[in-house]
């Protein structure tokens, strides 16, 4: 019930709905008052989102710092979420990304610079329907061809959700005691959220945020008065992490 719940708060918390949802409203009114407050209400929250310097300052403030790989210590296993790649796409041979290749990029060159032993990929399908391939295999087979060994990677395959990838990535860690130093990979935008569901099921863990959203500050005057659809969509990405953070929350996830 949770997991179809969250589908729908995932379309809901999106600032493109409510902005259509506000101009239909101003279009029914009969009211002329009520019908310029619903369509002005309209056009500002559209120039709101689509300003990339506000979009820009908001995940500025949500990421985390970043972490330089060469002041990384030594880790026994790097935990990769997955959530990045489309796995409903033909051809089924090959690997569709969407954005956060990095997760499991910056995973690879970790354990090629020696400061991961295993890498373990934690994710099944954020889908309802069944699909061919889970994520945490899409990323295994990025992680082959970049030559790690397959003996060196752990699949943990039937997670839909943040919440179940700490759940059954613990539940893969009680056979392998080794591992007991780890490192979470994840994207930054949605590293606070993970953090917290890893620490809430016990296990303790340093964090790697990867694919930051950010660029530095820019004082240009394009980017204060033309609009961008990419500020759009990025306060849809951000306001839905939003959501989900304080959803876990209250439900005792994080």
């Amino acid at each position: 019930m949770f997991f179809l719940l969250s589908k729908l708060l995932q379309y809901l918390a999106s600032p493109v709905v409510w902005i259509f949802f506000l101009f239909v409203l101003g279009l029914l009114f009969r009211n002329q008052a009520k019908k310029k407050l619903t369509l002005r209400a309209s056009f500002f929250l559209l120039l709101f989102f689509t300003n990339p310097i506000l979009s820009n300052e908001a995940w500025l403030a949500w990421e985390p710092e970043a972490v330089l790989m060469k002041e990384v210590k030594p880790y026994d296993a790097g935990i990769v979420l997955t959530g990045v790649t489309e796995v409903n796409r033909s051809p089924h041979d090959r690997v569709h990304y969407k954005e956060g290749a990095e997760r499991i990029l910056d995973a690879i060159q970790l354990y090629k610079m020696g400061k991961l032993q295993k890498i373990i990929i934690s994710g099944g399908s954020g889908f309802i329907k069944e699909v061919q391939k889970t994520e945490a295999s899409n990323l295994q087979q990025t992680a082959l061809y970049a030559g790690v060994p397959a003996a060196d990677i752990l699949l943990e395959e039937r997670s839909r959700n943040t919440h179940e990838n700490a759940l059954y990535t613990k539940e893969l860690l009680q056979s392998q005691p080794q591992l007991r130093k780890l490192l979470l990979i994840t994207s930054a935008f949605h590293m606070r959220r993970a953090q917290g569901c890893f620490k809430k099921v016990g296990l303790e863990i340093d964090t790697f945020p990867a694919d930051f959203q950010t660029h530095d500050r820019s004082s240009q005057l394009d980017d204060l008065l033309i609009p961008s659809p990419e500020a759009l969509l990025k306060w849809s990405r951000l306001i839905h992490e939003w959501v989900g953070y304080v959803t876990y929350k209250l439900l005792g996830y994080s």
